[in-house]
Formats: C-alpha cells, sequence, structure tokens
C-alpha cells in the first residue's frame, strides 16, 4: 500500500488494516488534521490567511445527492475579498473556507474525500486560526464562481448568511473507514454511491377467512376422520284423519318424535357416507293409528386402485300400510308394517373417460300380518318375496360435468310361498333397458335423470306380462343465492296379491321450493303427485298433498319449525277415498 506524498516520515505508520475499522477510522482523522495544519503552516504551499480574507464555501463541481461516504469530483475553494463582495454571497450550510488559492491542495482534497468539512464551530481536530473540522454529510452544490459587478462591501463586516438550521445541531454519522489511495480503495472495495436505505419488512398479511357456506348449519360431532351430525326433533298438532278412512274420520292430536344421523367422512382415499331417520307418530284420541316410520343408507366407496373403484351399499325402508288399501281387502283395526331391506355390491373400472361399472343386489320384503276388526288375523306371508339384480352400466365423460350412461339389468323375484292366497304363481324374471346422464351445470344445476323400459314375465301363465316405462330423476337447483328447487321422481313395476293383477305401475313425483328469507329463516312449499294402475283389472288410485314448512333457527343446535299437510286420495275403488289435514309445531334440536 502505498503512503500519501503530504505524510511526514515520522507519521508513516504500519498498514491500517492491521487494525479495527473504528481504529482506523480514528487514527486516519487525526493523521488528516495533523496534515493540515502543517501544510497550512507552510509558506511555499500555502499562504498564510489575511485578516480581511472570509470563509465563504466549498464546491463539488459533480452535483449528486447527499449521501456519505468519498466525494468525487475536482474540488475547489473560492477566495471573497470583503471589499468586493456583496453581503448576500452565498453561503454552504456546512461551512466555508477563504484562501487566496482557488484550488485545493492534495491535503484537504484527501480531508474532504475522507467526508470533513472545514470551518464548522466545535469540531474535532485543530484549533489554529479558528479553524475547525468536523463529520457532515456532503455540501451542497453551490455555482463555483462568485456573480460579477458587485458592490463593495464595509470592511470587517461579516457576510449575511442564508436561513439554515441551527449551527448547533448535532451531527453524527457512522464510524468511517481509513482514507486511503483512490487507486487502493478500488482494488478493495468498489465505491457504492447513491443506494437507497434497505426498506423495512413488510408487515405480515393476514390471510382472510373463508365465509362459511351456512353459518347456521350444525357442527357436528368430529370422531378421527368422520363427522356425525345427529338430531332430534319433538312435535305436537293435530291430525284431522289420522287413520286415512272414507268415512267415520275422527281426528285426534298427534305427538311425534323424530331422530337422525347423518354421517359423513374426510378421507384423503376412500369414501363413507351414511344417513338414518325415524319418527313415531302416536295418537291418544284413536286406537290402533300409532304408526312408526323410517329409512337408511349406508355407502362406502374403496379407491382399490388409481381405476378401479369398489362401492358397497346397505339400506332399509320402513312403512304402514293404511286401513283403507286394496292390497288388505278387508277392514283393518292396524297399520301393518311393511320393511325393506337391502344390500348391493359393485365394481366400477375406469378407461380415460370410458367407465364400465358392473353392480349386484339383493333386496328382502317383509309384511306384518293385519288384525281385523272382526278379531282374525289377515295372513301376507304369500306376499313377502326376495329380489337380485345385476346390472351392466357404461357412462362417457364429453365435457367435465357431463356424464351420459347406458344400462342394462335383469332380475328375479321369489316368494317365500310359491302360490298366494289366490292360488297364483307370482315369480317373475324382468328385463330393463335405460338411458340417462348426471350433470353438474355451472353448480346451480346438479342431479341425475334416466328413463327406460321394463318387461316382466311371470311364471304363472294366467298372468300377463307387464310392460311398461321406468326412470328416476333427482335434481337439484340453485336459482338464487337464497332460493333452491328441489324435483324428485320415479316411475316403477311394483308387485300385488289383488286377484287377477299382474302388477301395479306406480309413478310418483314431488316438488319444492325453499326460500331464504333471512339466513335463519325459510320457507319451503311443496307438492306431491302419484299415480298407482293396476295392469289387469279396472282399479287407479291418484294421490295430491302439498305442505308449507316454516324453519327458523335460534341458533346452530336449536329450531323452530311450524308445517301444514294436506293429502287427498281419489280411487275407483269404493270406501278408499279419503282427505286430511296435518298441522305441527315443533323444537328441533342439533347438537
Amino acid at each position: 500500500m502505498g503512503v500519501p506524498r503530504f505524510w511526514p516520515a515520522a507519521t508513516v505508520r504500519p498498514p491500517l488494516m492491521l487494525r479495527s475499522p473504528r481504529q482506523r477510522a480514528s487514527r486516519s482523522t487525526q493523521d488528516a488534521a495533523t496534515a493540515v495544519r502543517r501544510s497550512l503552516e507552510r509558506p511555499s504551499r500555502l499562504a498564510p490567511l489575511a485578516p480581511q480574507d472570509e470563509v465563504v464555501g466549498v464546491q463539488n463541481h459533480t452535483p449528486r445527492p447527499r449521501r456519505s461516504g468519498p466525494v468525487d469530483g475536482p474540488l475547489t475553494a473560492l477566495v471573497v475579498d470583503p471589499l468586493t463582495t456583496p453581503a448576500r454571497a452565498p453561503i454552504l450550510d456546512d461551512g466555508v473556507i477563504t484562501r487566496r488559492s482557488t484550488t485545493l491542495p492534495p491535503c484537504l482534497r484527501l480531508l474532504l474525500g475522507a467526508g470533513l468539512v472545514l470551518g464548522a464551530p466545535g469540531a474535532v481536530g485543530a484549533q489554529e486560526g479558528g479553524l475547525g473540522l468536523r463529520a457532515g454529510t456532503a455540501p451542497t452544490p453551490v455555482a463555483s464562481e462568485l456573480p460579477r459587478g458587485a458592490g463593495p462591501v464595509r470592511k470587517g463586516r461579516p457576510p449575511q448568511l442564508r436561513r439554515t438550521r441551527p449551527a448547533t445541531s448535532a451531527v453524527t454519522r457512522p464510524p468511517l473507514r481509513g482514507s486511503v489511495a483512490r487507486d487502493v480503495e478500488a482494488a478493495v472495495q468498489p465505491s457504492l454511491v447513491g443506494l437507497p436505505d434497505r426498506p423495512a419488512p413488510a408487515a405480515p398479511s393476514l390471510r382472510r377467512k373463508a365465509p362459511e357456506e351456512d353459518p347456521w348449519a350444525p357442527l357436528g360431532w368430529r370422531m378421527g376422520g368422520l363427522t356425525i351430525l345427529p338430531g332430534i326433533e319433538q312435535s305436537i298438532g293435530y291430525d284431522t284423519n289420522p287413520n286415512r278412512v272414507d268415512t267415520g274420520a275422527k281426528g285426534s292430536a298427534v305427538h311425534r318424535t323424530e331422530a337422525e344421523v347423518r354421517l359423513r367422512s374426510d378421507w384423503s382415499r376412500h369414501a363413507l357416507t351414511g344417513a338414518l331417520r325415524g319418527s313415531y307418530s302416536a295418537y291418544p284420541g284413536v286406537d290402533g293409528a300409532n304408526r312408526p316410520e323410517g329409512e337408511g343408507v349406508l355407502a362406502l366407496r374403496l379407491d382399490a386402485l388409481r381405476d378401479t373403484q369398489i362401492d358397497l351399499e346397505s339400506r332399509f325402508r320402513l312403512d304402514t300400510q293404511r286401513p283403507g288399501s286394496p292390497e288388505l281387502g278387508a277392514e283393518v283395526r292396524n297399520r301393518p308394517i311393511v320393511a325393506t331391506l337391502g344390500a348391493s355390491a359393485g365394481v366400477t373400472e375406469r378407461f380415460n373417460r370410458l367407465s364400465i361399472g358392473l353392480r349386484g343386489s339383493v333386496d328382502r320384503f317383509v309384511y306384518e300380518d293385519a288384525r281385523l276388526t272382526s278379531g282374525t288375523t289377515l295372513d301376507q306371508g304369500d306376499r313377502e318375496l326376495t329380489q337380485g339384480t345385476l346390472r351392466l352400466r357404461g357412462s362417457y365423460e364429453p365435457t367435465p360435468g357431463l356424464i351420459p350412461f347406458v344400462e342394462a339389468s335383469v332380475d328375479t323375484r321369489v316368494h317365500d310361498r310359491s302360490v298366494d292366497r289366490s292360488g297364483l304363481r307370482r315369480d317373475s324374471t324382468g328385463l330393463t333397458a335405460r338411458v340417462g346422464t348426471t350433470f353438474e351445470m355451472t353448480r346451480t344445476l346438479t342431479g341425475e335423470v334416466a328413463a327406460g323400459y321394463q318387461a316382466r314375465d311371470y311364471e304363472d301363465p294366467r298372468l300377463r306380462e307387464l310392460r311398461g316405462p321406468v326412470g328416476e330423476a333427482a335434481l337439484i337447483w340453485a336459482a338464487s343465492p337464497l332460493t333452491t328447487v328441489r324435483l324428485r321422481g320415479a316411475a316403477l313395476l311394483e308387485e300385488t296379491t289383488i286377484p287377477s293383477a299382474s302388477g301395479a305401475v306406480t309413478a310418483r313425483g314431488t316438488l319444492e321450493v325453499q326460500h331464504d328469507l333471512r339466513r335463519n329463516l325459510s320457507v319451503t312449499i311443496g307438492g306431491t303427485l302419484a299415480e298407482t294402475d293396476y295392469d289387469g283389472i279396472r282399479l287407479r288410485e291418484e294421490t295430491r298433498a302439498g305442505s308449507v314448512r316454516v324453519d327458523y333457527k335460534l341458533t346452530r343446535s336449536v329450531a323452530l319449525r311450524a308445517s301444514f299437510t294436506h293429502e287427498r286420495l281419489t280411487s275407483t275403488s269404493p270406501g278408499s277415498d279419503y282427505t286430511a289435514n296435518v298441522y305441527l309445531v315443533g323444537l328441533r334440536f342439533q347438537p
């Protein structure tokens, strides 16, 4: 490392890199101040200061923003004579120096390169002739020449100063590196000029919580990867025709208790869903009118392989027969129970967008014996049967959300008794073909629609073949954020024990419109149409029903419910018509 030429031999010291940065900065400042004082004492280098000279400014010819660090560009000192300089001469904020030379010596240039400004009071360094040194920011650029033609100024009168910050304000700066030659400094580290301050770290952004779909929906119970949603409802009201009879109808108060449990899984693979609902209606004013109702389904999907899926399902349904049903053929005192149990298993293989599935199911139908008004019992064991079904289904997905399919199935119905009460063999075999589609259109219309044709051949030749259209439909339409429309429909061929009738062709449909007046207040209006036509005889029944229900949710767990239902049945069989009105008010609890 080279030594600056203005340092005396006695001031040569070991390289500054052997000291710490703070020591190097302090030593460099002291050495530079000593060199300035000695250079000012040399007549050959700088002329002594004259009494009439005044300090007015130091200028850097290269304008630049304020910064700390070395000053680049040639530096000059402005010399002003008080007799020829106007009182409004430009004065620098950081101090001035008056010299008779217009070019600074190398020592001052090095001193200013270290970030020091001459002429500030209270500075560190030499005190000779009132000269001070202090650390400060880079000077503000000024004109290199004073205005010409200025008038004389009275001798000894100091020039007027601009209004600036107080001279006594404290000025601080971080420790500086020792001043070294420009070529050595460039070799060690390049000068960085005009770098902006490091921005303060931004405050962590808080992710907005996604709004809940239904803030009034019950939370349920979490058990591992399963969510269980139980519920119980207690209602009281009045029924104008509990037994659904044509003549002699007697109204009664009704107490209904309903309970349900829903189940869904939250697994990364496979899926388990279930729903179980049961109710019991008690009529204190009418004997034999009490009746239970219930249904349930449990479905398990196993993702065996990437493109292989196994589906398992079990189901049941519990209902009662009305006393005036043509299937009974006599006056009864109770409502016989009808139970349906079933299970199915299937496998589906996907070939890109093409899916082929095979499914087998078994269903069991059980009928309770009826108690007649005469005190005897009507045996219904001849109606109990077991049905087995095998179905093949193929589907293709041309676009996401639309999956048309075609399916064919074959089934057999085997009765526990080969001959019924009328002496007919009702075992049969059926063939069914259907086409349909499942769809999801912009999340506003979802569901499945299927339609087809079924033919059933009976073992007894006296029963003619039963044919008719079959199908299913389940649609959900979100008409608006506050209105939801649900449509369910089915057409099927059912068994019967009415003499000379091969079977019954049944079609039913239900439409519900739910509108939310508020988030926790909704009104539901529904209607049902059903028609049953018995093949082989002139017997037809039509059922119409309408309902209005209001649900008011007090909390997530507690809700009030009020409903009104009107039912009417019209039949070609004498004594089978009825009309009933049901009024209910209840409280529902869902933990």
